[in-house]
């Protein structure tokens, strides 16, 4: 993907996994910058924590 196809916004959501935090470790690594607090919230029927985060496009990368 070009910087150019990138949105320059992200939401990324999911399990709050080492899986997720190496979404967002690879969004850095595309010049995404960390933008607000992550959230969490925990889901009583399928027993999971929850989390997201958003993510800006840098504007010096």
């Amino acid at each position: 993907m070009t910087d150019t196809d990138k949105p320059r916004y992200r939401l990324l959501t999911g399990e709050d996994t080492h899986a997720f935090c190496l979404r967002v470790s690879d969004a850095l690594d595309e010049g995404y910058e960390l933008y607000g607090s992550p959230a969490a919230t925990f889901d009583p029927t399928t027993n999971r924590m929850l989390v997201a985060q958003a993510v800006i496009l840098s504007k010096k990368g």
